[in-house]
């Protein structure tokens, strides 16, 4: 059974429209302008062509793995179906097992879930808090934030091989988490060199791809890990998905993620009163409740899109578009932009910045207020690597309110521009342009916080 799809009869040109595109908001110093939506790290803006798929499949919505009726029967065969399609889009083993979740923090809630008793985990400082904190019940090493990617696999290696050996029980588990693309930086992380580092040491290793898959091919095989998580609202595919991907043992031998109908293969009374219930081994285990079929189908449909539309094509285009911020923001000087492997690191299109003399929240909101750019501002749930990069402690942060910083001071917080497919040249000019008048003629418009939130003062 199947779903006709709404994919575009024409070639696909190398930059993928994405919904929104058109949408108009207004600016405080009066008029309209078309949104630039440069904020592709936080949540990309879902591809046209998904939108369009998962509308030509809602008349044919049912449940999955729950009736005989053809609606349901169709549903199942297109859940099951998006796996397949994420397994190719991945390189998965054919061993391996891909189970659908709510996102990456959710992927690697579940994976931590998993581990083996007395697991040791080592994850660097520099990671995302989806990738830093899931591991808190067991044995953790968190690593320093290194300057090249040499010194990340120096770093790693020398704590594995130092790692504590119990002599009744010789070595135990170990699993490496590392990002494949910083949600700070953009640059790219040694994945490869890594997994080869932890697998000399008997460890195992899960890549946070949630900033890398968006842009850049990703093999399971190739990069040769373990695990790989990554979510459908960083993909084009805004619709509260994520995927783990890898080895099958630890997820089959750990109880299910959640309890319920679903992950149960057989459940029984026993004549103490009590039940037994036997849960399934494939990913099903780890899907309890109905599953979210449209959630699943999203991001099969980005996968395809994403592979159609070629990513030497796409990882070109944002390389220009990359280079074009960088030119624009080192011609002012206030501008500072973060590194931590340095101005000549390959890198996704994610760039973060300080600006001297401003607060980064009344600089991001004057973007938005005046001239229609969306981007973020603060410590993009990576306050460890923020405070490596700024100097300062992340748990103060500056608020749109407050004395803007002196010139030569330090920072509290920073301003990340993010894009990727479907972004236009226009959209980076104009933004690039807006940075350059800001910090050369200054604000339009007054600024305070209100609700947590930095906007227009009325």
């Amino acid at each position: 059974m199947s779903v006709s799809t709404a994919a575009a009869a024409t070639t696909i040109c190398t930059q993928l429209p994405v919904l929104g595109r058109d949408v108009t908001v207004p600016l405080v110093t009066g008029g309209e302008v078309t949104y630039a939506a440069l904020d592709y790290a936080a949540s990309a803006p879902a591809l046209q062509r998904v939108w369009d798929d998962v509308a030509a499949y809602a008349p044919y919505y049912g449940s999955v793995h729950r009736g005989a009726g053809y609606l349901s029967q169709l549903s199942t065969d297109l859940f099951e179906n998006a796996r397949k399609t994420v397994e190719e889009f991945l390189d998965c083993r054919p061993d391996d097992q891909l189970i659908f979740t709510r996102s990456t923090t959710d992927s690697l809630n579940l994976l931590a879930a998993a581990l083996p008793a007395d697991c040791q985990v080592f994850v660097f400082e520099t990671e995302h808090h989806a990738s830093l904190l899931p591991w808190q019940d067991a044995r953790v090493t968190y690593l320093n934030a290194p300057r090249t990617p040499a010194q990340a696999v120096e770093t790693l290696e020398q704590a594995l091989a130092a790692r504590t050996v119990s002599i009744e029980e010789g070595q135990g588990p170990a699993l490496v988490c590392v990002t494949g693309a910083s949600n700070v930086t953009g640059e790219l992380w040694p994945v490869r060199e890594l997994a080869a580092a932890a697998h000399a040491h008997g460890a195992r290793i899960v890549l946070d791809a949630a900033q890398l898959a968006p842009h850049h091919p990703v093999s399971v095989q190739d990069l040769d890990v373990d695990w790989i998580a990554f979510s459908g609202h960083k993909l084009y595919a805004p619709f509260g998905s994520g995927v783990l991907a890898g080895r099958a043992d630890w997820l089959q031998a750990a109880d299910p993620y959640l309890a319920g109908g679903g992950a149960s293969r057989k459940v029984s009374r026993r004549e103490d009163g009590g039940v037994d219930v036997e849960w399934h081994e494939s990913a099903a285990r780890h899907e309890a409740g109905s599953p979210n079929v449209i959630g699943a189908y999203s991001i099969a449909s980005a996968c395809k899109a994403l592979t159609e539309a070629g990513f030497d094509t796409l990882v070109a285009r944002e390389q220009y578009l990359i280079e074009k911020v960088r030119a624009g923001l080192a011609e002012v000087p206030e501008v500072k932009v973060l590194s931590l492997f340095g101005d000549d690191a390959p890198r996704v299109g994610v760039i973060s910045f300080v600006v001297e003399g401003w607060n980064s929240s009344h600089f991001a909101a004057a973007l938005s207020a005046e001239y229609g750019i969306g981007v973020r501002d603060g410590l993009f749930c990576a306050h460890p690597l923020l405070r490596t990069l700024l100097g300062t402690d992340p748990q103060t942060q500056g608020e749109c309110g407050a004395p803007e910083a002196a010139p030569g001071e330090k920072s509290l917080n920073a301003i990340r521009v993010s894009f990727g497919a479907g972004t236009p040249d226009e959209h980076v000019e104009r933004f690039v342009g807006a940075v350059r008048e800001l910090v050369t003629k200054g604000a339009k418009w007054t600024y305070h916080t209100e609700n947590g939130r930095c906007v227009p003062a009325v």
